[in-house]
């Protein structure tokens, strides 16, 4: 069985190499601008979730024909804060001012995750869910703001800041699961998997010498 992960997230694919996984990436190529704007007033759980699910079955055509057996993981994550659901910045003017708003304050990070269980090169079964985790915001100078936009990377990761890069240094706590804040929950990646009739043991990779 091969495990696929529907995500160009080096952070996410970190996540599941520390844990003892070694995943096939195929990117989805999902306009995820299409699939929200199709949604009629989705809840912020929806929302994340139809993305995740967007991105996991768009990869199954993709990988049928070479891996006939196996479970393809799309997650999508967005910052609920002030009312607003937002994702990656895509330019540092509005890094910026997603950062002058939240600084500071509390949001929570929504993630969600779809399996998607292929045996045969068919869809045999799919499960869903997602992760809250509340995260409680630093408050950075001036010129730490603008060296932390001038690295990019707050750029192309949702909610602009990240838990495991130079974002963690602006992260005063969280309270729920972190692995989730980088992008993957293991725990409900975990609970998901068995819900498709797969044990996470069976993933693991024998470690290296």
């Amino acid at each position: 069985m091969r495990f696929v992960l529907a995500s160009q997230s080096p952070a996410r694919l970190a996540v599941l190499r520390s844990a003892g996984l070694d995943p096939s990436v195929v990117v989805s190529g999902v306009d995820e601008d299409a699939v929200a704007a199709a949604l009629i007033d989705p809840a912020p759980a929806e929302l994340v979730v139809a993305l995740a699910q967007a991105k996991a079955e768009a990869v199954v055509g993709a990988i049928a024909s070479e891996h006939t057996d196996a479970v393809i993981v799309g997650c999508d994550s967005m910052l609920s804060i002030g009312g607003e659901m937002v994702g990656k910045p895509g330019t540092a003017e509005v890094a910026r001012r997603r950062w002058q708003a939240m600084a500071g304050k509390s949001g929570e990070l929504l993630t969600g995750h779809a399996v998607v269980r292929v045996e045969g090169g068919e869809v045999t079964k799919e499960a869903s869910g997602t992760e809250v985790t509340k995260v409680h915001f630093g408050t950075p100078s001036a010129d730490e703001l603008e060296a932390y936009l001038a690295s990019g990377e707050p750029l192309a990761v949702a909610g602009g800041f990240t838990l495991d890069g130079l974002g963690g240094w602006f992260v005063e706590g969280i309270e729920g699961d972190p692995s989730s804040v980088i992008g993957i929950s293991l725990p409900l990646t975990r609970q998901l998997l068995a819900d498709v009739g797969v044990s996470v043991a069976d993933l693991w990779q024998p470690p290296t010498s």
